[in-house]
């Protein structure tokens, strides 16, 4: 049986929405992560979801403060781009529109010269 629910003014018992990162975009920053990994450079990750922003932060590590955050701001979007990559002093190294083309200044990082 069902029960109609009056509808109520007041609106602040509801959740509040949240951002967060869509599979395809996790699948961008996990692949970048893993060569990290691999190199030796990172050892650990969070992910945060918050009502503003999702930060993916990335550590050296675990208790360690980030070393990077990458950052989804959707009310960006139409300013200087959603996504933006923070370094660990809080200074924005790169923002943008597509994500793989903000996080080319991490890969840069991962290049090194082969003896």
């Amino acid at each position: 049986m069902n029960i109609p629910v009056p509808p109520s003014s007041n609106l602040h018992h509801l959740p509040a929405e949240q951002i967060s990162f869509h599979r395809t975009e996790l699948s961008v920053i996990l692949s970048l992560y893993g060569r990290f990994v691999a190199a030796g450079e990172w050892r650990d990750y969070g992910i945060s979801c918050l009502r503003d922003v999702a930060v993916f932060s990335v550590f050296r590590r675990t208790a360690e403060n980030p070393m990077y955050r990458i950052e989804k701001r959707p009310k960006m979007r139409d300013k200087q781009g959603m996504y933006a990559v923070v370094g660990m002093d809080g200074q924005i190294l790169r923002r943008g529109h597509d994500l793989k083309t903000v996080l080319r200044v991490l890969e840069r990082k991962l290049i090194r010269a082969v003896e």
